[in-house]
């Protein structure tokens, strides 16, 4: 049980986030929101670092690598989701097109960092992108190829940061690499929070929204996610973000009253097959690994 731990820790916090966002939203603009919570986040993280000595033998080369795997991580993808969402591209829509990252990135890890892909992995993949896509439908209405773009510009800085961190900061530690990487995401959100008309209404549900996105999620979930980049392969780890949707989808059932229909479950399942097929074990590699070790 204990291999179980950080995939279902990360889905639990990551997935929640979501929910937590929308509480967040209807008190503060996107951009300031993410400032914020970015910067609280880096405040706690270099707290702890500087009392413990943590920055100590960090080179100035790992930083740059911990900076740009964290921009694109973190910060890219959390601007492209609330500048698509605010330019009226639906939840769900913007979750399908986030939700190809795991096949996105198992393809890019063939090729580039030479991990080998079972066709039992391959099939789950695309099941699982199915899975999804009967949980979160598509909703195409208001939504703008400009916000459908941002979107696109989440799932890529999202799937290239994890490879960048599999690669270039497996071996970071947490809480030092953290507050670099929260720093580097602030930096990157103040030329959007110009663009923005800023609002703040400071008030009991931003304060819990805040806390929650700053704390869970920008140090708790990504924690659990670098630790999992760090000790499994990268296509296996981004499996679990097709947990994600069910996640989000039972704590709005709990607090919003989600009606569940039968599309949702049959997604439900679709999405568990698929992960016992991407985690199952085989002897032989698939042609995807034999073709790109070549």
């Amino acid at each position: 049980m204990k291999e179980y731990f950080f995939p279902i820790t990360f889905v639990l916090l990551y997935g929640s986030g979501f929910v937590f966002t929308q509480y967040g939203l209807e008190n503060v603009s996107p951009m300031l929101f993410l400032l914020i919570r970015f910067f609280i986040a880096f405040l706690i993280l270099f707290a702890i670092s500087y009392i413990f000595k943590l920055f100590k033998n960090i080179k100035l080369i790992q930083i740059f690598h911990i900076s740009i795997a964290g921009m694109l991580t973190v910060g890219v993808f959390s601007i492209g989701v609330y500048l698509s969402l605010s330019l009226g591209t639906s939840a769900s829509l913007s979750s399908l097109i986030i939700t190809l990252q795991p096949l996105l990135v198992t393809i890019l890890a063939a090729i580039f960092l030479k991990e080998k892909i079972t066709f039992n992995m391959y099939l789950g993949l695309c099941l699982g992108l199915v899975g999804v896509f009967f949980i979160v439908g598509i909703n195409l209405e208001n939504s703008t190829f400009l916000g459908i773009l941002f979107s696109i510009f989440a799932l890529l800085g999202l799937s290239f940061g994890s490879l960048y961190q599999k690669k270039y900061c497996s071996s970071m530690n947490l809480f030092a690499g953290g507050a670099i990487q929260t720093f580097a995401s602030a930096l990157l959100v103040l030329p959007f929070l110009y663009f923005e008309n800023r609002y703040l209404n400071f008030n009991l549900d931003f304060i819990i929204a805040l806390s929650y996105m700053s704390i869970a999620v920008s140090i708790g979930a990504l924690s659990i996610l670098y630790i999992m980049i760090k000790n499994s392969e990268i296509s296996k780890v981004s499996s679990v973000f097709y947990l994600i949707p069910i996640s989000a989808l039972t704590l709005s059932f709990i607090l919003f009253d989600k009606q569940i229909d039968i599309t949702i479950i049959i997604g439900v399942i679709t999405i568990i097959i698929a992960m016992i097929l991407i985690n199952k074990k085989e002897k032989n590699e698939s042609f995807i690994a034999n073709r790109y070790s070549k």
